[in-house]
């Protein structure tokens, strides 16, 4: 064990899966795939935020739910949502449906990023005039940066950090544009990744419980930065490194799901 409780040789394990799986060749499926469609950088961050906003649930279902969303949207993201009033926008999207999510509340979304696109020029300046230097994680700024986004209060697609929800699809957002690597595209240059929190979901969860990172049982945000604590632990600038290798022992079917359970001689959190 080392001086915080986790096995010597952790780092090594995760690197290992790190170095393994983090390519472009193990993206698909995952929502993560449709930024490489666009080279302009103002599309990307808005199909950053519709594809993370609507990561829940089925991946084959996810795929096909930012499909039909980008589609109506075709070719530009950004020049539709610049030109289109919230009409349009409530009329493009009549119909709509991903599991919880209904046509009103991602037109209620996508009418929130054009009006926080034409107030700020994008969703990271936005972002950035909200943070503050002594922030140690984006916690605080994640709650700024909703309320820009609500026009008509929080949803599905729009949750309130404040009210402790781990947030998963922001965090995944974040993770997307703040890191740079050969799977995250890193878009938003200036923002340290180092204040970033790990996107938690039930999977993630699991398998951060097999390795003893926690042993809270819910999954939500004091459980997020806990875990986050512990990956900062072993690598402080770049604590959701290893997002991306982990979460493939889920939603890869040629990958064994042991994943944690591989790690030698791991600590089971108690049930």
């Amino acid at each position: 064990m080392d001086g915080n409780g986790l096995p010597s040789d952790i780092k090594g394990y995760l690197d290992n899966l790190y170095n393994k799986y983090n390519r472009r060749s193990f993206v698909h499926p995952d929502p993560l795939e449709f930024l490489y469609r666009y080279d302009d950088f103002p599309d990307r961050e808005i199909v950053g935020f519709i594809a993370s906003s609507l990561a829940y649930g089925r991946v084959a279902q996810i795929l096909k739910s930012v499909s039909s969303v980008l589609d109506r949207m075709s070719p530009s993201p950004f020049r539709f949502l610049a030109v289109a009033s919230g009409k349009t926008i409530t009329k493009t999207f009549s119909g709509f449906r991903h599991r919880f999510t209904s046509d009103e509340e991602l037109s209620e979304m996508l009418f929130g990023i054009k009006c926080v696109i034409k107030k700020y020029g994008s969703l990271y300046r936005c972002f950035k005039s909200l943070s503050h230097n002594g922030d140690k994680t984006v916690l605080p700024v994640l709650s700024s940066f909703m309320e820009e986004l609500c026009n008509k209060g929080h949803s599905s697609l729009l949750p309130s950090p404040s009210k402790g929800s781990a947030c998963k699809r922001l965090n995944l957002f974040l993770r997307w544009m703040v890191r740079k690597d050969a799977v995250d595209p890193g878009e938003w240059t200036g923002l340290s990744p180092d204040r970033l929190i790990v996107p938690l979901d039930t999977h993630m969860h699991r398998i951060c419980r097999e390795l003893g990172f926690t042993k809270r049982r819910q999954a939500d945000m004091k459980t997020a930065l806990e875990i986050t604590r512990s990956f900062r632990n072993i690598i402080p600038d770049d604590p959701v490194r290893y997002d991306f290798a982990l979460t493939r022992l889920g939603i890869r079917a040629d990958i064994d799901d042991g994943g944690a359970a591989g790690y030698p001689d791991h600590p089971s959190a108690p049930e």
